[in-house]
């Protein structure tokens, strides 16, 4: 359901976000010791666009399918990392990437209401369009802190993550990052999903 600004309620209420209890460990992503998954590790640690990479390894047919958007209050975590005020809203931005009608990844963008000034107010209306090739494509697009974390069921970004899925998986690993874009701060979560290829799908 849409309100009378085109947003639609993001998938992680309110209620998710007064606590930092149920959130993943973040950890910065050139931690050493990690134990990532074999398969996903190259996806995690890849710098470059995502979106752009999705696209190659499905050679075309690649479309990206909007779930929410809407105004919300980041995760205790998440605030942090934007340096918001505790309370501050954001545009919280669902979205699932589709390689031939099949989610590969789940992402949720939040944009602080500070950050829809100038050019970065056109983040405010992507709809179903790749908000990484827009970020990509600015060569003044600055990239800060980069984690990542495995998620399990009891967070709630796993069941945002998951809530289309008929058999659950046991876990998930994720990464988020800090865009600056035209000098506003952005934080973009990208969750791996299972049926995203196993092995180095560069092409």
């Amino acid at each position: 359901m849409c309100d009378n600004n085109g947003f639609s309620e993001a998938t992680l209420t309110s209620q998710n976000f007064s606590t930092a209890a149920l959130e993943p460990s973040w950890n910065h992503w050139r931690t050493r010791g990690l134990a990532l998954p074999a398969g996903v590790d190259n996806w995690l640690l890849d710098p470059g666009s995502l979106t752009r990479r999705v696209q190659a390894a499905c050679h075309g047919r690649f479309r990206v399918r909007l779930l929410h958007q809407g105004w919300g209050r980041p995760l205790y975590s998440e605030t942090r990392l934007l340096g918001l005020r505790r309370g501050e809203f954001a545009i919280v931005r669902e979205v699932e990437l589709l390689c031939e009608e099949i989610p590969w990844v789940f992402a949720r963008s939040l944009i602080p209401a500070s950050s829809l000034r100038g050019r970065a107010r056109r983040l405010a209306h992507l709809g179903e369009k790749p908000l990484g090739a827009l970020l990509f494509a600015d060569p003044n697009l600055r990239r800060g802190a980069t984690q990542i974390a495995r998620l399990l069921p009891r967070h709630p970004l796993y069941g945002a993550a998951t809530g289309h899925l008929k058999v659950k998986p046991r876990e998930l690993w994720g990464r988020r990052s800090l865009f600056f874009y035209a000098g506003k701060p952005l934080l973009v979560n990208e969750i791996f999903l299972p049926d995203i290829p196993r092995s180095d799908a560069r092409t």
